[in-house]
């Protein structure tokens, strides 16, 4: 019998698996849509970004939401929204136009998830176990987006989104019967309470702390590099290191390699705490490898034309990109644990602006440099060793909020 704890983990888990499931399919399915519909490389970048732009527009009203509405509900609209706009893009793909709509729509429900599961997490996971509640939650995206990579390229690109979509719509019907949420008098109640529960507190407060913009400085570098992947992989290897509709499910190597490296670094993180670490220098060292790691082996992968060891490169990369699951991402909880799903909401929407800028920046870079794709990669490394350094520099993990 799983404790409240564990389900609680276990059913966000699970929603973090479909989430990320969903969000990987366009970019498989975009290589025979492209093929059926004659889309040029900007209309490719447009389709894959637009779905940030709704990601971006709905972060800080989940976290917000979440806040005053409790978690049950909102993760419940979330996921429903996300399934939904999943479902439908075969009916809407005949129109570039309605089929970037239904990405924005699906990039709104997506949106709040996540921020929500934060808000979720900081109330019902006890300090000691959130390392490995936000680990198993990245590891299941990881998983997701593994089987939808396997899944997809077996299926026609329609029933990519009918299997997936339907999906949500189980997971809610799960969800709303096993989930019990615990309410006070203004919001639901703190299975760990913090030192202080600071209830009114100032929006400028939340960009107001250098510690608070460590973590999102560090969010959007992870995310630069992680969009890049997730966007454009299945294009490059097909395009650039030809491989066929078989290898496309090489693409879930490095997702493969997320999931196990989460996990086994949020054990390892707990285990450090556990023997007498800091928090504050367990939460350094993981995003340091999070970051300088992945920016390492992306040059790695962008150096070589052979496809196995491109798989091997690549995964690896998007490997120790799990590490910041157990650093900047745990961090929240922390710093400001009634806040943590506004804190999250902030800093997911400021990384976001890579998923919709990756897109057409990465479409303009390669078609002005005649076909090459190392500007892209040398550039997403950049950006990682930056964020490490100003995470490194600017961290903390004492409550600010």
């Amino acid at each position: 019998m799983l404790t409240k704890t564990s389900k609680t983990i276990a059913l966000c888990s699970i929603a973090n698996f479909i989430n990320s499931a969903d969000r990987v399919i366009m970019p498989i399915a975009i290589v025979p849509m492209t093929d059926e519909f004659k889309w040029d490389l900007h209309g490719q970048g447009w389709v894959l970004s637009s779905f940030a732009v709704g990601y971006m527009s709905s972060q800080v009203i989940g976290g917000s939401a979440s806040k005053k509405y409790g978690g049950k509900l909102i993760l419940t609209v979330s996921v429903l929204l996300w399934s939904l706009s999943t479902f439908l893009v075969p009916f809407f793909s005949s129109s570039i136009y309605a089929l970037i709509m239904s990405r924005v729509f699906l990039g709104l429900g997506e949106g709040l998830g996540l921020p929500t599961i934060f808000h979720i997490f900081s109330h019902a996971i006890p300090g000691e176990e959130r390392s490995r509640a936000f680990g198993y939650l990245v590891a299941f995206g990881s998983i997701g987006q593994t089987v939808a990579a396997v899944v997809c390229p077996h299926l026609s690109w329609p029933w990519m989104f009918y299997t997936f979509g339907s999906l949500g719509f189980l997971w809610v019907l799960m969800w709303l019967v096993s989930y019990t949420e615990v309410r006070g008098t203004y919001e639901e109640e703190f299975v760990d309470p913090p030192k202080v529960n600071n209830t009114n507190v100032r929006w400028s407060e939340f960009i107001c702390h250098w510690p608070l913009w460590s973590i999102y400085i560090a969010h959007f570098c992870m995310n630069w590099s992680n969009y890049i992947i997730m966007q454009w992989l299945p294009t490059y290897m097909t395009r650039n290191l030809k491989a066929n509709k078989s290898h496309i499910m090489f693409t879930a190597v490095p997702y493969v390699m997320n999931s196990l490296i989460g996990v086994v670094a949020a054990h390892f993180a707990d285990a450090l705490i556990g023997h007498k670490w800091t928090v504050l220098s367990v939460r350094r060292l993981m995003t340091t490898i999070g970051l300088l790691g992945p920016g390492v082996f992306i040059l790695f992968f962008s150096a070589v034309n052979n496809l196995p060891l491109a798989v091997f490169f690549v995964s690896i990369s998007l490997g120790l990109s799990a590490c910041n699951s157990s650093g900047h991402l745990s961090n929240h909880a922390e710093i400001a644990p009634s806040h943590a799903g506004i804190t999250f909401a902030i800093s997911n929407t400021l990384a976001t602006i890579p998923g919709i800028t990756c897109g057409p920046l990465t479409a303009e870079l390669v078609t002005q440099s005649h076909g090459r794709w190392f500007p892209v990669f040398i550039i997403a490394a950049g950006v990682n060793f930056v964020g490490a350094i100003i995470y490194l520099s600017q961290s903390a993990a004492s409550q600010l909020l």
